[in-house]
């Protein structure tokens, strides 16, 4: 995130919270990112005012009393922050949340909330609850999800223990590129600093804190970089090939990657780290679930079945 850009979302978060209107000196010594002359410092409102307003967000001018003539303050009210999306689809209303989770984690974070504290210590009352649209939570399933975004947004590189395809946890060091999810599991793709390469790493197999460090900080990210390429490589290295029986395993399909309909039986593609993990799930599901490829994993799950029988006779 630029800095500009956390700017704007610090300057509309405070117009948002205030309970009453804020002045251009409020606003300069409350929001992080006005710096300079009196002068720099009303150009780059101007232009941020400018600029939301593009943005369709309304901002109102009034005064503290309009039978005095006191100096004018600004805000947004709440129902004019509101968005009209017109007629929009489930799925596109999922995304939209999905991205609004996102947002708020990084927009509410200590330097977004500073303004709103240092405008309590001036003595102008805010209110979190005025802000509608920052409502939803991003429910994370790896503790580092928040270190990872906030590093992508401040070039900074990070490091974490990972778990290899070995299940042999390695030191990494990356410099972020970008984060995302597919297939029911989220990833972070970036430059790995001791291979010099772009490498995907799947969030549920770091296995330690991630770490940020401002060595190497403000790299730049290739205008080549494809998130989308990066993770279909990532799910390229295991897949298999799972016939399932109609209702069952729900487990699995929620997992897989692609589901076809054959019947009383369904066949899907699922990724899987380790063959030992997807083993363990098929024997769960016993005669629901039917392996068909990849052959080698195939043979292992008969091994694995011969070892059970051979212990229980």
């Amino acid at each position: 995130m630029s800095r500009k850009i956390e700017r704007l979302i610090n300057l509309t978060i405070a117009l948002l919270a205030t309970k009453r209107y804020l002045t251009k000196n409020q606003i300069f010594a409350s929001v992080e990112g006005y710096e300079g002359s009196a002068e720099a410092k009303e150009r780059m409102f101007e232009r941020d005012k400018d600029d939301l307003r593009n943005l369709g967000v309304a901002i109102e001018l009034g005064s503290f009393d309009p039978l005095f003539e006191d100096e004018a303050g600004y805000r947004i009210a709440p129902e004019g922050y509101a968005l009209d999306l017109g007629a929009i689809t489930g799925t596109e209303i999922a995304l939209l949340s999905l991205a609004a989770e996102a947002w708020k984690g990084a927009a509410l974070d200590q330097s977004a909330q500073s303004a709103l504290t240092k405008l309590r210590s001036m003595g102008v009352d805010s209110d979190l609850d005025a802000l509608p649209a920052l409502a939803p939570r991003l429910m994370a399933t790896h503790a580092g999800f928040q270190v990872i975004t906030t590093a992508i947004s401040k070039r900074e590189r990070i490091s974490f223990s990972y778990l290899s395809e070995s299940l042999k946890s390695e030191l990494r060091t990356i410099e972020p590129y970008a984060i995302a999810t597919k297939a029911s599991h989220w990833y972070v793709a970036g430059r790995d600093i001791s291979k010099s390469a772009m490498r995907t790493f799947r969030l549920d197999r770091i296995d330690s804190e991630v770490t940020t460090s401002k060595n190497g900080s403000g790299y730049e990210i290739p205008p080549d970089f494809d998130l989308l390429a990066s993770l279909a490589l990532e799910q390229s290295a295991h897949i298999a090939r799972v016939d399932i029986r109609k209702g069952k395993a729900h487990l699995m399909r929620n997992a897989s990657l692609s589901i076809e309909d054959k019947g009383e039986w369904d066949q899907i593609t699922i990724n899987y780290l380790d063959s030992r993990s997807l083993i363990d799930l098929l024997l769960w599901h016993g005669d629901d679930v039917l392996l068909i490829a990849p052959e080698s994993l195939r043979m292992e799950l008969i091994d694995r079945v011969q070892e059970i029988i051979d212990l229980h006779v």
